[in-house]
């Protein structure tokens, strides 16, 4: 299925991706650093949510409260929740 979530406090805007049986695939992200976001993608590419999830949650960017990272974990877990 796929999904498209809306970030808050960074630089990318949208992240969209295809979650089936609990992997994900197909993740791009809009705006933001985009080298560093392709490399996310990739390495996060076929893996299972809940691994990502406890991966990337709660990385920080600069003096920021989030990052590209932390909300790419935050929308597994909404769609994981829905």
């Amino acid at each position: 299925m796929k999904y498209s979530y809306r970030t808050k406090g960074t630089c990318s805007r949208t992240i969209t991706f295809d979650l089936e049986n609990g992997v994900v695939s197909n993740i791009q992200f809009e705006g933001g650093c985009n080298g560093n976001l392709k490399g996310i993608s990739a390495l996060a590419e076929g893996k299972n949510a809940e691994e990502i999830i406890e991966t990337l949650e709660g990385i920080r960017c600069g003096f920021k409260s989030t990052s590209c990272p932390d909300q790419l974990a935050a929308a597994l877990k909404e769609a994981l929740n829905n």
